[in-house]
């Protein structure tokens, strides 16, 4: 990745005034960006960051700029030689211009490979880019991807398939057996976009990472997928993630409400206010939790604290 090419600005050509930050996506530099223009919207139709104001344009130029004194210009020809010092080896990883990582669908995998900078999916190849200034990070966590990836392969979960099978009925509920497969049919001529929180039928609001081309065929729970039993062949299967807190506030709510029928017969739509605000609500009700059960622990491990 060139990184200059990399960050763009955007002047908006509507009648508000204002302009697009376009980066790469990093945790760090949003946090940066977010801090220095507050008011900043993500717009996911422009997949960039609107900055309003007439003075947006050189606002931005000026952060841009600090924010590309600081990056090591050798980073990444440090990073090529730290591979080739010490290179990974797998079949799930090529390297051009970049380190190119091809693996069966895993969310520990896409979770993984989120937490390293400057990574980034590629939709169209259906691969993930990282340049080689983030090799250390990739290397430091390459065991984790690579052990996920040959768990998610094709004939390693029809082993275990039928290793559940010999040993009985799982005591498993089937609606939790189907809910962590995270995945979910959606017609094949009408996909729904990625990245983007999209309410379900099923699950929810929810947020696509991934379509697989192939039709998913007969066999459908009717009561969990009853918009795709009755022509399954038109139906490909899609893989999703709860949305995090962040997304579901900047999502931008449906303008009109699409048909009911529609809705039935396509699965998913874009959510409205009311739909955003609950899932919103169940997430922070979840963090809640999270954090009194953490807190819970480290009272029990440690009680005179």
């Amino acid at each position: 990745m060139e990184l200059v090419s990399a960050f763009q600005i955007l002047p908006s050509d509507s009648e508000r005034p204002g302009a697009f930050a376009v980066f790469p996506y990093d945790r760090d530099l949003v946090r940066r960006f977010r801090g220095a223009f507050p008011r900043a919207r993500w717009r996911g139709e422009e997949q960039g960051w609107f900055v309003p104001g007439t003075t947006a344009v050189q606002r931005l130029e000026t952060w841009m700029a600090q924010e590309l004194q600081n990056f090591d210009r050798h980073a990444d020809a440090k990073g090529r030689d730290a591979y080739l010092f010490e290179p990974l080896e797998s079949s799930y990883l090529t390297i051009g211009s970049d380190l190119r990582i091809r693996t069966p669908y895993s969310r520990t995998i896409v979770e993984t490979l989120r937490s390293i900078p400057w990574a980034h999916w590629n939709p169209d190849e259906k691969i993930w880019h990282v340049p080689f200034r983030s090799y250390e990070d990739l290397r430091s966590k390459w065991p984790v991807i690579e052990e996920a990836a040959r768990r998610n392969e094709p004939e390693e979960r029809k082993r275990r398939r039928d290793e559940q099978r010999q040993h009985g009925a799982s005591a498993v509920s089937p609606i939790q057996i189907e809910r962590r497969r995270r995945r979910y049919p959606v017609p094949g001529d009408d996909l729904p976009p990625v990245e983007t929180p999209v309410m379900t039928l099923s699950w929810g609001v929810v947020v696509f990472e991934d379509i697989d081309h192939h039709v998913v065929g007969e066999g459908l729970d009717r009561s969990l997928y009853p918009h795709a039993t009755e022509d399954p062949g038109r139906y490909v299967w899609a893989y999703w993630r709860m949305p995090t807190l962040e997304e579901t506030y900047r999502a931008r709510p449906a303008r009109e409400a699409e048909a009911p029928s529609l809705r039935e017969s396509r699965g998913w739509w874009l959510p409205d206010r009311g739909e955003l605000q609950e899932r919103a609500r169940r997430l922070r009700e979840l963090e809640r939790a999270q954090r009194a059960r953490h807190a819970a622990q480290k009272d029990s491990v440690d009680p005179g604290r």
